[in-house]
């Protein structure tokens, strides 16, 4: 029923354009109203005004169906033009005749007697009135500790590798800084789009993935009119297509103060149609107050009855913060950020949620520091949104991995395996890490893994010398995790020991390849961190300095010379961000926004969108797992009737890793 409705939708829209209606506000554009109409190539029409915003910093992609303009509305008084039409400037690029009208995943409902009883009802002192979770998932009495024996009623699991940096060391020498590569892969799940009419919520796909309840806080101050705000409820109309009637959808708008415009429901074919009508519902006006937001947020996850097992907010913003937030000179680095984030969703608050924060910074004018610091305390990732027409793939890329969670609360335990052998160091990113006070043991607190989401840690040892032996072993690795299906928690049967001989004469070492791509990941990681914060300081020409100097020190490792595609696009990323710190007017406009945006995605190794990001033609697409490009691929392919044939680069990981020595 949902999906006539959707389908009979579209046929009404495409009479509104038909009928010369603004694809962006959906009002009418007959002549003599006082506003200027620019008609694309495309047949999409627009309010001058409507798609200003979208075409005034050189976008020149409909944002209807991502067609590429040869001719674009040049601004200029409506007065000076004739018949009230808005001129046209030409544009450098091939014109693409092959154009659909994009499929709208939102029908457009008016405000309904409905509506308005169920959306601008006064709020409830508690949110404990969610609706109660799928009868095919387990009782929330059940102990979440007690592990099912049962295989069928499981769906994770991980694989565990180890890589030493060199495969024999001397045994009269000692090596201080001995790096060991740990590397983890989570399993598949049958769970993901694997047909053009198959989705991630179809009956036969549903019991294979772990059921979500996501809480969207979004920003709909003055700044969102128009553009932005049209292409946000088409965005979300795609994320509510797109959940099953396991999962669990809220809805909570801000602007000077935030509100909940949707109770966490499920996404039945009732609680979807529900959900739209809310999303149609947003309109925009007053400031920004992204800390009330949160709040709202934060407390319908604390507050609601039931849990799904996995838990996650989206925040979109595209201003700053002028309630909460103050910095004492203007300074981002001395901003305290905390302040926006209730405790109870930070890592360290205390409750035991984990709840990330996804945050999206919407256009230029966004605080990209800030929402940055919320998705880092949080535990989830920062994306940016330059280009408004990708709002929805960036979406897209963050529901592929949260409707695709195999493995939950993973840890990676160490153990010297050699009683005279040291643990130096774990580089983690953001990930928690400890090391005992006598450093012979250590972990690594992973969390939630998507479906073949792989992660990488380097631990550094001192190992000694040892006269003894012909073969030395240096670690136990030991991975435990919570099923996500089954809630029980695993553990791998067996202990990964790590290895190296010890001979009297060796030959000249070769180092692990694997081990140099992920020192370089980290090095490269280190030195966005180091140019961020001169940047910062007003010291762009050093912060361009110390990337050049990064990539040039990338170009000579082993793996660049072997033409390691991970080498490449890191240098292609160093690259880009020197590019963005030219000078103060790029770096405050995009350059911060863009190097925070790659610092999260190393930093927790998870994609994110940064710029343009999803375009099939950009370098950076690390970390993408197979799910969120399927899903990133069916947001860029969404049409009315039939879609113009046009290839689309799949987002590789990056190539086999050979077999451990």
């Amino acid at each position: 029923m949902l999906q006539r409705m959707i389908w009979n939708n579209a046929n009404v829209v495409k009479k509104e354009f038909d009928m010369k209606t603004c694809s962006i506000c959906l009002t009418s554009m007959e002549l003599g109203q006082g506003h200027a109409i620019f008609t694309a190539e495309c047949s999409h029409s627009f309010h001058f005004h409507c798609i200003a915003s979208n075409v005034k910093h050189g976008n020149q992609i409909c944002p209807v169906c991502r067609a590429k303009w040869k001719e674009i509305p040049f601004q200029r008084p409506a007065s000076h033009l004739p018949n009230g039409k808005s001129r046209i400037n030409p544009a450098d690029w091939p014109r693409d005749d092959a154009w659909a009208v994009r499929r709208l995943p939102s029908p457009r409902l008016d405000s309904t007697r409905h509506v308005s009883s169920l959306f601008q009802a006064s709020e409830p002192g508690i949110f404990d009135d969610d609706e109660v979770l799928d009868q095919q998932q387990e009782n929330p009495q059940q102990n979440v500790f007690e592990k099912d024996a049962s295989k069928n009623n499981s769906i994770g699991g991980i694989e565990v590798k180890t890589y030493p940096e060199v495969s024999a060391v001397p045994r009269a020498n000692s090596h201080n800084n001995f790096a060991i590569l740990i590397h983890l892969k989570a399993s598949h799940t049958s769970g993901g789009l694997n047909s053009r009419n198959q989705t991630i919520f179809s009956p036969s796909t549903q019991n294979s993935r772990a059921p979500v309840d996501l809480v969207t806080v979004l920003d709909v101050s003055g700044s969102m009119a128009g553009t932005k705000l049209a292409l946000l409820k088409r965005a979300m109309g795609f994320v509510i297509q797109h959940l099953g009637p396991s999962d669990r959808l809220s809805v909570i708008a801000f602007s000077s103060t935030a509100r909940r415009l949707f109770p966490l429901r499920r996404m039945t074919e009732t609680g979807r149609q529900e959900a739209l009508q809310a999303v149609n519902s947003l309109t925009s006006n007053g400031g920004t107050n992204i800390a009330e937001g949160l709040r709202k947020g934060a407390k319908l996850i604390v507050d609601r009855k039931w849990k799904n097992p996995v838990g996650s907010i989206i925040l979109l913003s595209d201003g700053q913060d002028t309630y909460t937030v103050s910095s004492p000179s203007g300074s981002h680095s001395q901003t305290d950020y905390k302040s926006l984030i209730p405790p109870s969703i930070q890592r360290n608050g205390g409750t035991g949620l984990r709840v990330p924060v996804h945050t999206f910074g919407f256009g230029a004018d966004h605080d990209a520091a800030s929402m940055h610091s919320i998705s880092e305390i949080s535990g989830g990732t920062f994306s940016f949104i330059e280009a408004e027409g990708v709002i929805q793939d960036a979406f897209a890329l963050c529901i592929g991995g949260l409707l695709s969670v195999v493995v939950q609360e993973a840890c990676v335990k160490l153990e010297c395996a050699h009683p005279n052998l040291l643990i130096n160091l774990i580089k983690a990113g953001s990930y928690r890490t400890s090391v005992t006070a006598d450093a012979k043991a250590g972990s690594v607190d992973v969390g939630d893994l998507y479906a073949e989401e792989e992660r990488d840690f380097l631990v550094t040892v001192n190992v000694p010398v040892d006269e003894s032996c012909d073969e030395m072993s240096l670690l136990k690795v030991r991975c435990i995790y919570r099923d996500p299906i089954s809630k029980g928690m695993v553990s791998l049967e067996e202990d990964n020991e790590v290895k190296i001989q010890r001979a009297t004469v060796i030959g000249q070492p070769i180092v692990s390849m694997e081990v140099d791509r992920q020192r370089n990941r980290l090095r490269a990681a280190e030195a966005m961190a180091e140019a961020r914060a001169a940047a910062e300081h007003g010291d762009l020409t050093g912060a361009v300095s110390l990337l050049e100097s990064c990539r040039r020190a990338l170009s000579e490792t082993i793996s660049a010379r072997s033409g390691d595609r991970l080498c490449v696009a890191l240098c292609a990323e160093l690259k880009e961000m020197q590019e963005r710190m030219a000078n103060r007017r790029v770096y405050e406009s995009s350059g911060r926004a863009y190097v925070l945006s790659g610092l999260s995605s190393h930093s927790w190794q998870r994609a994110t969108a940064r710029g343009d990001s999803t375009d099939s033609t950009s370098l950076v697409q690390a970390y993408q797992t197979p799910t969120m490009t399927d899903m990133v691929t069916r947001s860029q392919t969404m049409f009315f009737g039939n879609p113009p044939q046009r290839k689309l680069r799949q987002a590789q990981s990056f190539p086999a890793r050979p077999h451990p020595r």
